[in-house]
């Protein structure tokens, strides 16, 4: 049977031959689906608590390290360039990294398909991490999967979830044909043996304890009665204090004189055996002790062969056992256990007559009901994933310069770092990097009333000003929403920025006084430049003194900047380069573009045919590891940072490396006047439109706004000052672009178009 539209999903969860419940019901998962459509594709992706202990099948196209985050957004790029379909996620708390597994959501983060998730647990009462976690994946899930209706229930009333995205789905189970335990007894040397069975990972969680307490009783009145406790130890239970638990209970049944009819069966059996030890038992118990209990393979497997079962009513034995499918006994209740199985042991038709009607609903569990269930729930969440936006034209064009959005972040302390939504979060106050931005977008917006111009750049000028610490000789850079300072000295970065907008400002601001003001503070600060080590703070620096050499021909200390800056620029990249790595530094990080826009704008500035020449051999490097497969421009996403030699990730993709990379280009084209590094500045600036590898644009074009970043399921939807700046600044970009092609062959509009 063929899927409709589903050609290939990916699964993740435990796998055999780990040893435990998850490992084997993904595992028969996986067996459904590819035995009901042959011909679906499913990758497995194991969850590895011992990495290196498990000689995983062929099936199994990766593990991933439960505690390796690192490796779960590794896997999260194979199975996004994989084409996998959907992703099918086996979710128990436990088995993935950090509080509460939350690795698993950085994992989801980062992928672009839909989620289904199996929940193979749902509390009444989750920890904080389990609570933000649990919300984190039902958020991220377009669809759940629970094996009782009070998972439905508890997730609605505890987690809020819509009815209609939760699908109730019974624990699979294996197809028996309906058989006298009588002829499976022989293999196991029970003959004339009245068996009760429990099976599982040995623990204190199971309440053998109960069993074995209603064993004397049951001896009494069915002499011939023993009790079989299948399973190995659990192996947490193991690592901690070896066989101690068993030996425990052993001890036990010698206390209580019922060695004799208890039996301990150590190991953990393949499927097909443990159908037939089912097979062999005439009544199967289940004493656990945890009232809220969801699910329960063993419970599954014991009714879908026909066991008349005995069990506490834990949530999954009250469903699957209604209606008398079974027998339901207090917790804890030994005297009940043994009441209730010394009857069903004396009256065979009564015994028979429960097994039939337990089989009867073990049929209605069968896997390959559940692959076609879920298969269902697969083609529908597929379907109905958002259509992207189209390449039309006309949704293409460049969008005019608009400060709408950032006055709507600014006050009259400056300009406000963050925001949820569109709406400005004070929480987190103020930096400086922000302010120097908004500063330099004052000087380059072109038709906004002038009295708003002087107003906006008088405030982030302030905020500049006020932010340089004379006595340390460093601006500080975050602030407080009272106007206190977060710190006395700010990062490089932040240093290197404030400059920048300073020398921009002297050389481009409409005001003489502003001018005026920015070459003065320049002229003070400028010998913190030679201070900074970091690549990108000397190249902010470096931007800064090009555009102060402009504004004052001859000007010393920018020309010392741009010589020494560029040579060690140039130094760098002769020491960190590779054959097919032509880059400063062993790893790519934010902003990227702005190291070659440096030796652009220098190469320019002092007339250094070597430094313009290395710009563009940098820049044509980074241009392309920004290019996606389709020819798109991908920014190099957050995830990709540091990373040696290594070529950049697909996802979190941010506003400001498409405006450093729209402004580098405008750079290069200036020194070359070849049209490709035009090309190149669309490409990367039609990013904001939604020429992106989701096709979705980040630009809010009614109000000037930028949502902050592209992730693999869709937009981050918060519109934070860098956002904003970076794409009002790139807007100002392209628009001087624009005029300064007009009358070449191949204008600007051209290209967009």
């Amino acid at each position: 049977m063929k899927a409709p539209n589903i050609q290939h999903i990916a699964l993740i969860g435990n796998f055999l031959p780990r040893k435990c419940g998850l490992a084997t019901y993904t595992t028969d998962t996986y067996a459904a689906l590819r035995q009901r459509f042959p011909d679906l594709k499913v990758d497995v992706y194991a969850m590895d608590d011992h990495p290196g202990r498990y000689d995983y099948p062929d099936a199994v196209t990766a593990s991933i390290p439960e505690q390796d985050r690192a490796a779960y957004l590794g896997a999260a790029r194979v199975i996004e360039a994989s084409g996998a379909q959907a992703l099918w996620v086996q979710h128990e708390y436990g088995i993935y990294g950090g509080p509460a597994g939350e690795y698993l959501i950085a994992l989801l983060d980062r992928l672009s398909i839909p989620v289904i998730a199996t929940l193979h647990t749902v509390l009444e009462n989750p920890n904080a991490d389990q609570r933000r976690v649990m919300d984190a994946l039902l958020r991220r899930a377009s669809q759940v999967i629970v094996m009782a209706e009070k998972g439905r229930e508890i997730l609605k009333r505890v987690h809020g979830v819509d009815d209609r995205k939760v699908a109730m789905i019974p624990h699979g189970v294996p197809d028996r044909p309906f058989a006298d335990p009588q002829a499976f007894k022989p293999r196991f040397g029970w003959q004339g043996r009245e068996v009760i069975l429990t099976f599982g990972l040995l623990a204190p969680s199971k309440g053998i304890e109960t069993m074995i307490g209603a064993m004397p009783a049951i001896a009494r009145a069915r002499p011939d009665s023993l009790y079989v406790i299948l399973g190995a130890t659990h192996p947490n239970l193991v690592a901690h204090e070896g066989e101690a638990y068993r030996d425990r209970l052993k001890a036990l049944t010698a206390e209580l004189g019922v060695a004799d009819h208890v039996a301990f069966v150590d190991g953990f059996v393949e499927q097909d055996e443990l159908l037939d030890y089912l097979q062999a038992a005439d009544v199967y118990a289940t004493p656990y002790p945890n009232p809220a209990q969801i699910t329960s393979g063993t419970l599954s497997y014991a009714v879908a062969v026909g066991k008349p079962v005995v069990s506490t009513p834990y949530i999954h034995a009250t469903e699957i056992l209604a209606d008398d499918h079974g027998v339901l006994v207090g917790f804890g209740d030994s005297d009940a256990f043994a009441r209730e199985i010394s009857r069903l042991l004396a009256d065979k038709p009564a015994r028979m007559a429960l097994a039939e009607r337990a089989y009867a609903r073990g049929r209605t569990m069968l896997w390959p009901r559940l692959a076609e269930t879920a298969m269902d729930a697969l083609v529908r969440i597929v379907a109905a994933r958002p259509r992207r936006v189209g390449r039309a034209k006309q949704e293409l064009r460049p969008l005019k310069p608009d400060i709408a959005a950032v006055e709507r972040m600014s006050d009259a302390t400056g300009m406000l770092q963050h925001s949820i939504y569109s709406v400005p979060d004070r929480r987190h106050g103020y930096c400086i990097d922000d302010n120097a931005r908004a500063l330099i977008l004052m000087s380059k917006i072109g038709d906004i009333d002038e009295t708003l111009r002087d107003k906006w750049t008088s405030v982030y000028a302030a905020f500049v000003q006020y932010a340089w610490n004379e006595d340390l000789r460093r601006f500080r850079n975050f602030m407080n929403f009272d106007r206190t300072w977060c710190e006395d000295v700010g990062s490089e970065d932040s240093n290197g920025r404030a400059l920048w907008s300073l020398g921009v400002t002297a050389r481009d601001a409409r005001a003489q006084k502003h001018r005026d003001w920015a070459s003065a503070l320049f002229d003070t600060t400028a010998g913190i430049a030679l201070e900074l080590g970091s690549p990108r703070a000397r190249a902010f620096a470096m931007l800064g003194a090009a555009a102060m050499l402009d504004a004052h021909p001859g000007h010393a200390r920018s020309r010392e900047i741009l010589t020494r800056f560029g040579a060690e620029l140039i130094e760098l990249l002769d020491g960190n380069r590779r054959p097919e790595w032509s880059w400063f530094e062993i790893v790519l990080a934010y902003d990227n573009a702005r190291l070659p826009e440096a030796l652009l704008r220098a190469g320019v500035a002092l007339g250094r045919s070597e430094f313009t020449s290395v710009g563009l051999e940098t820049l044509e490097w980074i241009v392309a590891q920004q290019t996606s497969p389709e020819g798109r421009f991908r920014a190099v996403g957050t995830e990709s940072f540091g990373r040696a030699y290594a070529a950049p990730m697909q996802f979190d993709q941010q506003p400001l490396e498409a405006q450093a990379t729209v402004e580098a280009c405008v750079a290069a084209h200036e020194a070359t006047g070849e049209n490709r590094w035009v090309e190149e500045a669309v490409r990367a600036y039609r990013w904001y439109l939604g020429a992106n590898d989701l096709e979705l644009p980040l630009a809010s074009a009614q109000d000037g706004g930028c949502f902050d970043g592209l992730m693999p399921h869709g937009l981050n939807r918060n519109q934070g000052a860098e956002s904003i700046l970076a794409l009002q600044l790139a807007n100002c970009a392209i628009s001087a672009l624009s005029k300064a092609t007009e009358n070449m062959a191949t204008p600007l509009r051209a290209a967009v178009a």
